[in-house]
């Protein structure tokens, strides 16, 4: 109990920026809090949280703490929910937010099935490139592709997303395929800009990741038209794999490089913290969640 006590207080000081405003929210003193944030660093042997008189930051551990911390407690949540709450079902308006392209294709379709099985449940979804506010435009739940900066959301992982470098076959019959990085400089890179670069995996520095310049005759910063070029034979596109998935199984598009390819990032979904996370929210993620995970879903 005290050990879930002190993870609580990390939690809320980390997220609402001082001991007093996180001890409002648990509803103890502000001494208290302190009291359990020490202890919890001195059980783990480092520091999580820099305290000055006016606000609290996370260091570089905290935050990667703060990340578990709170996939822990939702996970809490959502266990305490499934047993609470029984033959309860889900209703009420869900509102969500995706990329344009991603959710397009791997968000929207899946909404008819989760429909189906929640009748009582409405949804709107934003497909949008910007940055949402989910807090102040009122989103339930938003997927996000990447890094995550904004600490005072919980994330949940949904899956991992790949990128590859890939080509048409006329394509290379015509120009051969690169072999390694340097041979990018040959052949026709269709980029989202000269000053935007492909990253790939460091082949002497494993974890590591390094930047190339590609250059060619066609450039856009629509990364759908990319996609378009590529398949008609225009040159090399450097592309994610919930887009080209279905263009390398049907064999209109081929992989090169892939012993270059770097390492995935993280699909996600996120969401405002709240004491208890709607179950329309839950049943939507828990969906997502076995979708994106189930074996050859993004490609065979």
């Amino acid at each position: 109990m005290d050990q879930f006590k002190q993870i609580s207080a990390f939690v809320q000081a980390a997220m609402r920026g001082s001991l007093s405003a996180a001890a409002r929210a648990e509803g103890v003193t502000p001494a208290i809090m302190g009291r359990r944030l020490d202890a919890l660093e001195a059980r783990l042997g480092v520091r999580l949280l820099t305290r000055t008189t006016r606000k609290l930051t996370l260091t570089f551990e905290g935050q990667a703490f703060l990340e578990d911390c709170q996939r822990v407690l939702n996970d809490l949540a959502n266990a305490e929910a499934s047993v609470s709450l029984g033959g309860v079902k889900a209703s009420g308006h869900l509102r969500l937010s995706a990329p344009a392209g991603f959710g397009r294709i791997h968000v929207a379709p899946h909404l008819a099935a989760f429909l189906e099985t929640n009748p009582e449940v409405t949804v709107s979804l934003d497909l949008s490139d910007r940055l949402v506010d989910l807090v102040n435009e009122g989103i339930d739940c938003a997927v996000r592709i990447g890094e995550l900066a904004d600490s005072s959301l919980v994330s949940v992982r949904l899956g991992d997303m790949r990128r590859t470098v890939v080509a048409s076959p006329a394509y290379l019959a015509r120009r051969g395929a690169p072999q390694t990085l340097e041979d990018l400089v040959g052949h026709e890179c269709l980029s989202l800009g000269q000053q935007r670069g492909w990253t790939f995996r460091h082949r002497e520095q494993p974890g590591k990741t390094l930047v190339i310049k590609v250059g060619g005759r066609l450039e856009c910063n629509d990364g759908a038209v990319l996609h378009e070029w590529a398949l008609a034979g225009r040159g090399l596109a450097w592309r994610s794999l919930w887009e080209v998935g279905a263009d390398l199984r049907a064999g209109r598009l081929v992989p090169v490089l892939d012993d270059y390819a770097a390492p995935p990032l993280g699909i996600y979904a996120v969401f405002p913290r709240r004491r208890q996370l709607p179950l329309r929210v839950r049943l939507f993620i828990d969906l997502l969640k076995h979708a994106y995970g189930s074996p050859g879903y993004w490609v065979c």
